[in-house]
């Protein structure tokens, strides 16, 4: 029965469904067996508002000025895979596992941004020269280059940090106000002794500075030479850290961690005190991604975009509240900037001095208030009067509304997670990536959209020429991501060893992105197929976790040790709900059911070539441990209202009968020129995603 419903759903009800990926990304199959309606969302920006909902369950923009919570033992259940996602090497692009927006690269990564165009390429050609040298074998001595005057001490340190974040093997010396840049000896000394590759995320990992943080090298099972690499860090960074050798699978690497007092050399008072302060405050951005806010902020402040901390992501054509902890930066300073912010869509409030940054995941929830605009049924169009129309629409959405709310709703991730608008879906990037394929992953994230904008000319010129240089100048500068990937082309050539580098030039938490995303369909399509195939009932082999687990943050997920394994007699008893199954997403750590369904995770994986997959892609330093997320999710305090407004009309009137409280009521007079519109509030636990709510209320992509 519940196979047919899953399958034929959209044939009886006369639905049609885009065709795109963004479809394909969400399978076909809900909880519920209402009829639906459609409707628009996002037809305003201010249609669709999002309301983050702090730990202690307030609204952010509420009024209540709270401290930035502190991370107990408790509440600190993150997800095994976002720790793979805040490497010190790439602070500022840390996400979590739902990644609700289309993810793209801070334009401050782009030293042009900081420096200027010119003196930016000046610096590319002196780091290719010293590349040059380090290759012939030749000693740079004090080979110099000058970035020009700063005479702002902000800007001064914001163009130390940024050269230092892209190119870690530099020194930046201040002769006031001039600012050189020369190649760090210790680099130089430190790569004789390890890789390159290594040799940059350890100077990241040292520029960082994160406290109790640690750095492990690649297994050397030479042991002279890990005597040599001992002594060489001891002496060089003796102050600064501890290191030690420690064997994991037969195979002996040196890790080092930062002492617990550990400073940097030379820094002033002054400079001590800014490290400390942390300042929090709301932002209200509007059609405006997080990290895009973020990147513009950083740059009027003069800080890194590392140096903000929040506590998730949220969508970028919507009004959003959410709150953030700045570095560094005073609220008297942060105050005087708001003028400026206000300018670029974005406002901020309730600015006050924090202890501490704030945690990724550390929320309860969003809220959402939704506008679902020209209500109308899947059928054909109705001939009655418009009066009975909007008395049927009416039962429909009642109807709709009150089974998701009992019965929750499917929880799939939302097309933003495989990045929407692209020609081609960001987890068959990912799958290229797991299968180390480096050339073809290029070829796919450079796949241009349909149009003729400047972006898709400079991937469509790209993909013809394999001329990397040709396309970089013709890429806008606001395409940081694309420009830092030619970049890296252009430098190591296109062949595979090229293309790795490429990869090894974006963020890290960039690059496991698409990995994710591939790891996020293969749940879709999983968790559709339990449906269809064993149905609502919790079946021997599922994993549920246990009836006294936490749940975890912004994945939903279980600890490893909560995982139970369903047993027959549990099954016949009924022991376990629906609500508390859950489904892993691939990785290197979980488990799997152990009914068909494992079966069925193994024959997906071998299907794309990934039966043999570790998740683990060295070169690109990139580990996917995965985790448990729960097949339904649940809306709560849901309320709603029936607006009556003229077709074309904009805002809606709210002519009709409305009661809030969850039961619908509409006007009888005729009215042949008016549609119906459905506004929408309801709170959805971190990592849900709204617009897969609306799906399942609706039975169609909204």
């Amino acid at each position: 029965m519940l196979v047919d419903f899953c399958r034929g759903l959209f044939v009886e009800n006369n639905i049609t469904m885009k065709q795109d990926g963004d479809a394909a990304s969400v399978p076909a199959c809900f909880i519920s067996d209402h009829e639906g309606f459609l409707g628009n969302i996002k037809k305003f920006i201010r249609d669709f508002v999002v309301t983050e909902i702090d730990i202690n369950g307030r609204q952010v923009n509420s009024g209540a000025a709270t401290q930035a919570p502190h991370c107990s033992d408790k509440t600190s259940g993150r997800c095994k895979q976002d720790q793979n996602l805040q490497g010190s090497e790439d602070a500022d692009f840390s996400a979590d596992c739902r990644f609700d927006f289309t993810i793209s690269s801070p334009d401050s990564l782009d030293l042009s941004m900081v420096l200027g165009q010119a003196v930016s390429e000046q610096l590319e050609q002196f780091v290719l020269s010293l590349r040059d040298e380090a290759e012939e074998g030749e000693k740079s001595g004090h080979k110099e280059l000058s970035l020009g005057s700063f005479t702002d001490k902000y800007q001064r340190a914001n163009v130390h940090r940024a050269v230092r974040h892209r190119f870690p093997f530099l020194m930046t010396v201040t002769i006031q106000p001039e600012i050189r840049v020369r190649e760090d000896p210790d680099y130089r000394e430190l790569s004789q002794l390890v890789t390159e590759e290594e040799a940059e995320d350890f100077f990241r990992f040292i520029d960082a500075k994160v406290q109790d943080s640690s750095y492990t090298f690649h297994p050397d099972d030479n042991k002279e030479h890990r005597t040599a690499v001992h002594h060489f860090l001891n002496r060089r960074f003796g102050k600064l850290v501890e290191t030690k050798s420690f064997t994991e699978q037969e195979r002996t690497a040196i890790s080092v961690r930062l002492r617990e007092r550990g400073r940097p050399k030379k820094r002033s008072a002054e400079e001590r005190r800014e490290e400390d302060v942390y300042t929090a405050f709301t932002l209200c951005k509007e059609n405006l991604e997080t990290l895009e806010a973020i990147s513009y902020m950083a740059a009027t402040l003069g800080v890194l975009p590392s140096d903000f901390t929040y506590a998730g992501i949220k969508d970028k054509r919507a009004v959003t509240y959410q709150s953030m902890v700045v570095k560094k930066v005073s609220p008297q300073r942060l105050m005087e900037k708001r003028a400026a912010f206000e300018k670029r869509g974005m406002r901020l409030s309730h600015i006050r001095s924090v202890a501490e940054p704030l945690k990724l995941g550390r929320l309860q929830g969003n809220h959402f208030d939704l506008v679902v605009r020209n209500l109308r049924s899947h059928g054909t169009i109705d001939a009655h009067s418009g009066a009975e129309t909007k008395h049927r629409l009416a039962g429909l959405v009642e109807e709709a509304l009150e089974n998701v709310k009992v019965r929750g709703f499917v929880n799939y991730y939302g097309p933003q997670r495989f990045g929407s608008g692209q020609s081609v879906q960001s987890d068959q990037v990912g799958l290229a990536l797991l299968k180390e394929d480096m050339v073809n992953a290029v070829r796919l994230f450079f796949s241009p959209e349909d149009g003729d904008d400047p972006p898709s000319q400079a991937k469509r010129h790209f993909l013809q020429t394999d001329n990397a240089k040709e396309s970089l100048a013709l890429m806008p500068a606001s395409k940081a991501r694309e420009r830092l990937m030619l970049r890296a082309l252009n430098r190591y050539g296109t062949g595979p060893n090229g293309c790795a580098k490429a990869w090894l030039s974006l963020p890290h938490g960039m690059r496991v992105f698409y990995p994710h995303a591939y790891c996020s369909r293969v749940w879709n399509e999983a968790v559709a197929h339990r449906l269809a195939t064993l149905g609502h009932g919790v079946r021997r082999g599922d994993l549920v976790w246990m009836q006294e687990a936490e749940k975890m943050d912004d994945c939903g997920e279980c600890r490893a040790a909560q995982i139970h394994v369903v047993t027959e007699q549990e099954e016949r008893q009924g022991v376990y709900a629906l609500t508390q199954v859950l489904l892993p997403m691939p990785g290197n750590t979980v488990k799997y059911p152990e009914n068909a369904m494992g079966t069925w995770y193994r024959e997906r994986l071998a299907r794309d070539g990934l039966d043999n997959c570790r998740f683990r892609v060295g070169g690109l330093k990139l580990n996917l441990p995965g985790c448990y997320r729960p097949l339904l999710a649940n809306l709560c305090n849901l309320s709603y209202q029936l607006l009556t407004n003229e077709e074309g009309g904009g805002e809606a009137t709210g002519n009709s009968g409305i009661k809030s409280d969850g039961h619908l009521k509409v006007a009888a007079e005729d009215a042949k020129r008016e549609s119906l519109t459905l506004t929408l509030n309801f709170d959805l636990d971190s990592s849900c995603y709204a617009t897969v709510c609306l799906r399942e209320i609706m039975k169609c992509d909204p």
